[in-house]
């Protein structure tokens, strides 16, 4: 077939799409091709965000020798206008010619928004088409409404793909798009998404529930929507190559999570021990809006952090004894007939660390602090028989826990009187690299210092710990003990502990050096 010297035969997409598209961007032409060279060999499935160019006409000779160098890449030209939420300020009639270019380049799939597909005569889509497959989008950068409504408007224009991309402000917003996607999915092709911090589920559930693909950053910095996570995030941490109708959802819940560890060291251990599983982080600004979440996706299983261990307590239908007497649960199960069953890990966080290295039965246990950590640590340390001593800035709640649990109220002023086998910092004094310490060098008399927090590792209070030859249970120990309880709760199975540990001190590792970074 005799073609243009400017017009390669156009290619044939594949019959099963990769379901990870990577988005490429670059201040110029060489550095986004250069980019897309960097990736393509582990992601063959690109997107050339022409609209983030000054010039996007530029890259287009770049791009067609990258396509020739490159015969199995799949790749999409996307020049999205500023009114459909992109960068290019040039008129519609030249976003088409860059497009029609950039499939005459190769592209085998361009991306042309629903405001600019009611301005272009239909006769030009169809010439578009005849070029390359075509992905008619629409964004909504405020909610997740309106799904069928705007489906209708777009089939009334020809397309290959369907691509409707919204904005999570719940997460019952991940629950409306999935349901959406189930039930257009058999009759078009839909990509479907939510983005935000709060749409994780639906850009790794999105897959299974219908959307042809998703979208993924190349590196964290990179993203071209809000939430965008990077591909390697989604292949190694949440395995969505593999998630299917099978798959089993597990989540950590609370407000803040984008900062939890609970991710990485789950996910690990799903893999590990062939789960068919996947763990997300659930930015839950409500409970109710968790509570609907887990009937409607379902979930299996949540981690409970902060502000939510109290008050989901009485939204479970059981609990185990450890729940009921801390009145705190940070485990939850949900069973098949849909009950939701409590426990709390957090005494064994405490107390496995503990039991490797000294026998509990008589030992003095100083805790520091009476908030929820406090509690799941002196119930579980007083149930294996240790003497428990608490002390509190507040003296109040320190009172209320010491006669609840049968322990000793602590003086500060008694402290240089006293020697423990074990100091327990249950506060969050030291958290996010503070400067403070909630006690003094010279009040800390004690043959080991549990410190729960563990991030920074090294706090001040372990500094002037290590000064009087203290010894250091560092808090990652505790964080990965009543996660490896979590995960044996879930599954039945026993946990990878050496496996979770070392993956989540590498995590801290890299978040130290990242911060380091920042820092320079």
């Amino acid at each position: 077939m005799a073609t243009a010297a400017n017009h390669v035969v156009p290619r044939f997409l594949p019959l099963r799409l990769p379901k990870v598209c990577v988005a490429v961007t670059g201040r110029d032409a060489t550095e986004m091709v250069d980019k897309a060279e960097a990736l393509v060999r582990d992601n063959q499935f690109l997107e050339f965000r022409l609209d983030y160019l000054s010039k996007p006409g530029l890259a287009l000779p770049k791009i067609k020798k990258f396509m020739e160098f490159h015969p199995n890449a799949v790749c999409i030209a996307t020049c999205r206008r500023a009114a459909g939420g992109g960068k290019f300020r040039g008129s519609v009639a030249s976003q088409v010619q860059i497009l029609a270019k950039a499939a005459d380049s190769g592209c085998q799939i361009v991306d042309v928004e629903l405001q600019s597909a009611v301005r272009i005569k239909p006769e030009q889509l169809r010439r578009l088409r005849t070029r390359a497959a075509l992905i008619l989008s629409y964004h909504d950068f405020r909610a997740t409404k309106k799904l069928d409504e705007t489906l209708e408007k777009m089939v009334a224009i020809a397309a290959d793909f369907y691509k409707l991309v919204t904005t999570a402000t719940t997460l019952s917003d991940n629950v409306a798009m999935m349901k959406f996607l189930e039930k257009n999915g058999d009759r078009h092709s839909i990509i479907g998404l939510c983005m935000g911090e709060q749409g994780i589920i639906s850009r790794v559930l999105g897959v299974r529930a219908g959307s042809v693909f998703t979208f993924a950053s190349a590196t964290v910095g990179q993203e071209t929507g809000p939430g965008q996570v990077t591909a390697q995030e989604l292949r190694s941490t949440y395995r969505i190559e593999q998630v299917d109708a099978a798959t089993r959802v597990y989540g950590v819940a609370g407000d803040p999570v984008a900062h939890s560890l609970s991710p990485v060291v789950m996910n690990t251990a799903l893999r590990r021990e062939n789960v068919n599983g996947v763990y997300l982080a659930l930015h839950a600004k409500t409970l109710s809006d968790l509570l609907t979440c887990v009937r409607d996706i379902p979930i299996h299983g949540l981690s409970i952090t902060m502000p939510y261990k109290e008050s989901i307590v009485k939204h479970l239908d059981n609990t185990d004894s450890s729940t009921t007497k801390i009145g705190a649960c940070n485990t939850v199960v949900r069973a098949q007939d849909g009950n939701l069953y409590g426990f709390n890990t957090d005494t064994s966080g405490v107390v496995r660390p503990l039991e490797k290295r000294i026998a509990l039965p008589g030992a003095k246990v100083l805790v520091l602090g009476a908030g929820g950590a406090a509690r799941a640590a002196v119930f579980g340390l007083k149930e294996r028989g240790c003497e428990v001593y608490i002390l509190n800035r507040s003296v109040g709640p320190a009172q209320k826990l010491a006669r609840s649990a049968r322990a000793r109220l602590m003086k500060r002023a008694d402290l240089k009187k006293m020697k423990f086998d074990v100091i327990i910092n249950a506060t969050p004094v030291g958290m996010g690299g503070s400067k403070e310490s909630p006690l003094g060098e010279k009040e800390i008399d004690a043959r080991y210092l549990f410190e729960m927090v563990y991030d920074p590792p090294e706090t001040r209070l372990v500094k002037l710990a290590r000064e009087r030859g203290t010894e250091i249970i560092p808090g990652i120990e505790m964080f990965v003990h009543q996660a490896a309880r979590q995960f044996e709760i879930w599954t039945g199975k026993p946990a990878p502990w050496d496996e979770m540990l070392r993956v989540v001190n590498l995590a801290l590792q890299e978040r130290a050096g990242a911060r380091a970074e920042g820092k320079k």
